[in-house]
């Protein structure tokens, strides 16, 4: 029989299904997952079986998967499809689906300087407000832009204060409460964020002290900010420690963690202000004269632009949402979609998570899901492997989903890339302490089109972990890595038995 596989194709000595004796799934199973008849392809003969892929991967939980004809959405393989289990940055990828669906692909956030008076000899008569509107990739060198713009409509100054709005959307302290303070991936939510509500940090030593800065750097732009101040303390752990001090963010770093110099970004925590004062210092430069920034709740009636800038299309903020998993951005767009959905603001994450899953379950005739919120952060989220797989044929329909996936690289034994892999894999991944998803679409070498989802999780291990613990716990990167590798050996599994 002529199985039109070329040598470079399944070679499950160098690829997932022949991973090393340390890592797990070594040699080929003892028992052939059937008997095999002439005429047969051979290559089942060495083709582990479900069980046998899991014992070996040794993630100790639950592991879930579903796959399908993508056409169709004929279910051909599962395990345990039903277990909801926590999805990670998968739920960007039902996310994604909700934004289109409710703003639409050219849907483009404004961010906006609006004044309450008439503008006279260049002086506006009233108040000056720089207004958010719900732009999750709005950086540094865009409110640069922002002040050049203003200061060409002739505004040099106002009469009254300058006040930020970021009421466009609610405002979150963070995304999930269960993270440590300090970092970036979860940081403060609002209708008005900037360099997705990070601030970075940096120290050098000098001499026996060092020194730091507090910046919002961004590709052209580095000034410095006030809002957000970091003290260094002659201690060896917490490494830092955060409060709101002052209507500031107020953090400490511990002296025996720094080495001799670094850098990393930090949570915001009051994006208003930080935008505010990141612009309040561009107005100046541009010869404007606006006062110390003041949050306010509600936009005066009557305010009128004189300003503004648009975002990058919806599909160009989805496609770098789904290649760098940022987490802003999908709590910003889903906020967004349901604030279209709901026709009034959402009142925090968890309901408007609540209203993707009662869309995907109206609109993709998909139940289930539980999301409770847009980027998969928070590990009380539950989605069955069967549902996501569901969701994605559903999706798939569009045609605009998988163009915003990234490619699943596939890797050999020893974990390096396989270039020209007869299997192409676009999908998103998810990650979280001791949980690994995985969901998409394989291109197999015949033409035929999968569609699938895999979660695994230990949850047991993962409730066991303190906060501190929580960045880095011992043994989650070698988990991660065995979950992964897991994910391969399926794909390549389905690719045997499902590419004619």
């Amino acid at each position: 029989m002529t199985t039109g596989v070329s040598r470079r194709s399944f070679l499950f000595g160098a690829g997932a299904l022949a991973l090393s004796a340390g890592g797990a799934l070594a040699g080929p199973p003892e028992v052939s997952l059937r008997p095999v008849a002439r005429g047969e392809d051979l290559r089942l003969r060495n083709l582990p079986s479900i069980d046998e892929l899991i014992a070996r991967a040794r993630l100790d939980g639950t592991v879930g998967f579903c796959v399908s004809d993508a056409a169709t959405g004929e279910v051909l393989e599962s395990h345990d499809p039903d277990q909801g289990l926590p999805p990670a940055s998968v739920a960007k990828a039902l996310t994604s689906g909700y934004a289109l669906a409710q703003l639409g692909p050219d849907h483009r956030f404004e961010t906006r300087v609006m004044v309450t008076g008439a503008v006279r000899d260049g002086v506006v008569q009233g108040d000056v407000i720089l207004a958010g509107g719900g732009d999750p990739s709005l950086e540094t060198d865009d409110l640069a832009t922002l002040a050049q713009r203003l200061k060409a409509s002739g505004v040099t100054g106002a009469t009254g204060g300058f006040r930020v709005w970021g009421g466009a959307l609610p405002y979150q302290h963070d995304i999930d409460t269960a993270q440590p303070d300090h970092v970036g991936y979860n940081p403060s939510v609002s209708g008005l964020c900037l360099n997705f509500n990070r601030v970075h940090f940096e120290w050098r030593r000098a001499g026996g002290d060092y020194e730091v800065t507090m910046d919002a750097r961004s590709g052209a732009h580095r000034p410095e900010v006030r809002m957000a101040r970091m003290a260094v303390e002659a201690r060896s752990v917490p490494v830092y420690t955060y409060s709101d001090a002052n209507g500031q963010d107020a953090w400490t770093v511990a002296k025996g963690a720094l080495g001799s110099g670094g850098a990393r970004w930090l949570p915001v925590r009051k994006p208003e202000l930080y935008a505010g004062e990141v612009f309040q210092s561009f107005a100046r430069a541009q010869g404007i004269k606006l006062g110390a920034p003041q949050v306010i709740e509600t936009l005066p009636e009557g305010a009128e632009p004189v300003a503004r800038i648009e975002s990058g299309l919806l599909t160009d903020i989805l496609h770098d949402m789904m290649k760098y998993s940022t987490n802003l951005t999908a709590e910003v767009v889903g906020l967004s979609a349901s604030r279209v959905r709901l026709g009034r603001m959402p009142r925090d994450l968890r309901e408007s998570a609540g209203a993707l899953n009662d869309w995907a379950e109206e609109s993709l005739g998909v139940p289930g899901i539980g999301l409770v919120d847009h980027s998969g952060l928070g590990d009380l989220s539950r989605v069955p492997a069967a549902r996501m797989m569901e969701a994605l044929v559903a999706l798939h329909r569009e045609k605009q989903l998988k163009p915003l996936m990234k490619p699943f690289l596939m890797r050999d034994a020893q974990r390096r890339v396989m270039d020209n892999h007869p299997i192409s894999v676009h999908a998103k991944t998810g990650t979280l302490n001791f949980v690994s998803g995985l969901a998409g679409f394989a291109d197999l070498p015949k033409g035929r089109e999968l569609a699938f989802a895999i979660f695994t999780a230990d949850l047991d291990r993962r409730a066991a972990l303190t906060v501190e613990e929580r960045e880095r716990p011992e043994g989650a990167s070698s988990w991660n890595v065995r979950a992964k590798m897991l994910q391969q050996a399926l794909i390549e599994r389905w690719g045997v038995l499902y590419e004619a």
